[in-house]
């Protein structure tokens, strides 16, 4: 009797944290719209190219209102020609690099127009490597912006985004071939066309992934609103249950936890909505993460499906001396109320994430797709289905071409293969395939199984006790009376910012500086401006640094602001 094929989820989570300072709305860091024009257009070209393919693709709410953000900049200075219009000093830099007036912020702007992968984005174009090289020469022996001219600055700056362009742009559009050929001496209507192309590729990413999903081809998925590690807001002993003698913060407990998690949600849906018109019938939780009390609050938002790391199943199995590894590809329940659970499967992911970038595409699908095969071979069951779930954005720099051929290659040989079906989360849900039933949840994410990364360690603890102080200065200022509901929801908003998870993952003396530099800053910021918003004075400790990282190379110069270690 001939086997059925096994169902294979490719789920693509785009996520990047909140860079905006909320008093004047000003990006602090370029990686949101950095990875619009280079993989979320490239992800979706992929999947438009492919009829037959099809694909999960998650989105973090908040990273979806800076989306929206920044389209508007570019159609409010395409009308108005007025600079203010746009926010982001690095875009100001291309558009218009006379407006960049305070020598110091000239020579920060010039530092991260530098900021690429070497191999792969510098090194890649002959003129963008001679630019970075004089601004280094120059950047290491003064630090005073006058001398650097507006013509320097703006070539520079059209290099950089010209490599920062998806592969599937690069190839396609004439100006960007135009722009390619002249190489240098860039002039402003040269400049301003650019910088158009990238507002229109910002704003095609939501009518592109919304028609897909209209057709079926792909299933948008969310997550909670600001990215909050959910566990440890409803439990902030959570990581205790994978991790017993880590040390923990001063403060046990998150206030009002459940209140928190629940407004994440609510709110986290509303945006989902308003950008891509359809209710997600799936939820890939925070970095995975995941607990009981967790799986019941999606459960209870309606979500059908959620998703976690492998190594969550063998702690919560091991927990009742299970140790079948091969039950990961396999649809879990926690109890009868719970969503459909899936596993992410670490190793295949992680080859996606990790491996296969240094590979010859060929040679990298086929050892993926034999990996694959070889799961289904050796099934014993009808009721198999193979999650790799990863990063849509940090991994692609990596590989020639911003991965180009292997995701091409990739899609190509998935979607007519005769042992195996490129599905969605929703589309094995609705199989009603056979659920297996998990006693137990043992609380971690699809990093090690465990919480570690977020907290147990001096300075996230650290952060998490400042979090809870904010937190209680903000529950006493409500507590007053004074807010209308305007005020209220703004104030809801920042907290929801401060509670996201990016600050703590870069909180260790085993992370590069450069990186834990920038968003402990990023993190001191948010929390002041919400001291600010609820009228309350903000503690000393804010002004000093968390953190100060290791001496290694900056992995955020390599991956672009977040690197997420293959998720």
């Amino acid at each position: 009797m001939k086997r059925k094929k096994l169902p294979v989820v490719l789920c693509w989570h785009m996520h990047q944290p909140e860079y905006r300072d909320p008093r004047d709305k000003v990006y602090q860091q370029p990686w949101t719209y950095l990875h619009a024009i280079k993989d979320y257009v490239d992800m979706v070209a992929h999947l438009e190219r492919y009829p037959d393919a099809c694909a999960v693709v998650n989105f973090v709410p908040i990273l979806l209102e800076q989306l929206d953000d920044y389209a508007k900049q570019v159609d409010a200075y395409s009308v108005s020609k007025d600079i203010d219009q746009v926010r982001d000093p690095i875009l100001q830099s291309l558009v218009q690099p006379s407006a960049l007036v305070d020598p110091a912020l000239r020579m920060r702007v010039v530092r991260a127009l530098m900021r690429a992968n070497e191999s792969r984005l510098i090194r890649r174009f002959e003129p963008f490597n001679d630019l970075v090289d004089l601004a280094r020469s120059i950047s290491a022996t003064t630090t005073d912006g006058r001398y650097l001219s507006d013509a320097f600055i703006g070539d520079l700056s059209v290099w950089y985004h010209l490599a920062w362009l998806g592969e599937t742009v690069r190839q396609n559009n004439q100006l960007v071939q135009r722009l390619m050929t002249k190489a240098t001496n860039f002039d402003e209507q040269d400049r301003l066309q650019l910088f158009l192309l990238l507002g229109s590729l910002i704003a095609s990413i939501f009518p592109r992934y919304r028609t897909l999903a209209e057709q079926g081809r792909v299933e948008l998925s969310m997550t909670p609103y600001a990215h909050p590690i959910m566990p440890l807001l409803l439990d902030m002993q959570a990581g205790k249950q994978a991790n017993p003698h880590d040390p923990q913060p001063q403060h046990v407990v998150y206030p009002d936890g459940p209140e928190r998690v629940q407004w994440h949600l609510v709110h986290g849906l509303e945006v989902f909505q308003r950008y891509f018109g359809l209710h997600p019938s799936g939820c890939w939780p925070s970095e995975g993460a995941i607990s009981e009390p967790t799986v019941q609050a999606l459960a209870e938002a309606g979500f059908s499906w959620l998703a976690s790391g492998d190594q969550v199943l063998a702690n919560s199995r091991a927990r009742h001396g299970h140790v079948d590894n091969s039950c990961r590809h396999r649809v879990w329940q926690f109890d009868h109320l719970s969503p459909a659970i899936f596993f992410r499967d670490d190793g295949l992911s992680d080859l996606i994430g990790f491996d296969y970038q240094n590979w010859h595409a060929d040679d990298a699908v086929t050892n993926f797709i034999n990996h694959l095969e070889s799961i289904h071979d050796a099934c014993d069951s009808e009721d198999a289905v193979v999650s790799i779930i990863l990063d849509g954005e940090n991994a692609w720099e990596f590989y020639p071409d911003n991965g180009f051929w292997f995701l091409d290659t990739l899609y190509k040989r998935l979607s007519n293969h005769p042992k195996l079906s490129l599905t969605t989360f929703s589309g094995v849900v609705g199989q009603s395939l056979k659920r297996r039933s998990l006693q137990h949840v043992v609380a971690g994410s699809w990093v090690h199984g465990n919480l570690a990364t977020w907290i147990g360690s001096a300075a996230k603890n650290r952060a998490w006790d400042m979090l809870v102080d904010a937190r209680m200065a903000f529950k006493k200022a409500q507590a007053s009376g004074k807010w209308n509901s305007e005020t209220l929801a703004a104030n809801l908003q920042q907290l929801a910012i401060c509670e996201g998870s990016d600050w703590f993952w870069w909180f260790g003396d085993y992370n590069p500086g450069d990186a834990v530099r920038d968003f402990d800053q990023l993190y001191r910021l948010q929390l002041s401006r919400l001291y600010e918003l609820i009228g309350q004075p903000a503690p000393h400790n804010l002004s000093e640094p968390l953190c100060v990282g290791s001496h290694a190379p900056d992995a955020s110069v390599e991956a672009g602001g977040v690197m997420r270690r293959g998720q």
